[in-house]
């Protein structure tokens, strides 16, 4: 998505321009880090582990929109699939990893929600995710 296809989700009110804040680019990277090793905690519920892991993915993703000067509209509804799916312009990430980001999203509802449990399954695939986007995103800012 370039520059002008993310102007354009801002004019349908789905991003807001912001300007751009190292200070705060870096307290959401160092927020993505310590939700990461939390998730780490083998005596923590898969539960929590994996809201920590995705905790540290929904804060990469919007590290990538800040640093392209957006961020989600939280007074409209979707803001974390937003979020997600820009993912694939502002850090490059492939489509197929957005839809495992996207049910990983999914999943965190029926958790959050519905009080659905966690798999194993789902829990490795968020925190391999969740390290993933972080190396990502850490290589974009040292570049």
């Amino acid at each position: 998505m370039t520059s002008t296809n993310l102007s354009n989700l801002a004019t349908i009110g789905q991003l807001d321009p912001v300007a751009y804040s190292k200070d705060l680019v870096d307290r959401m990277l160092a927020t993505a880090r310590q939700r990461l090793r939390d998730a780490q905690f083998a005596q923590n519920s898969d539960e929590t582990r994996f809201d920590c892991a995705y905790t540290a993915i929904r804060a990469v993703a919007d590290m990538g929109l800040r640093i392209k000067g957006f961020r989600t509209s939280t007074s409209k509804p979707g803001h974390h699939q937003t979020a997600i799916a820009c993912l694939a312009h502002t850090l490059d990430v492939d489509v197929a990893t957005i839809r495992v980001l996207d049910s990983l999203r999914k999943q965190r509802n029926l958790s959050d929600y519905d009080g659905e449990l966690v798999s194993e399954a789902a829990l490795q695939e968020c925190l391999k995710q969740a390290q993933a986007l972080l190396t990502r995103i850490e290589a974009v800012l040292s570049s």
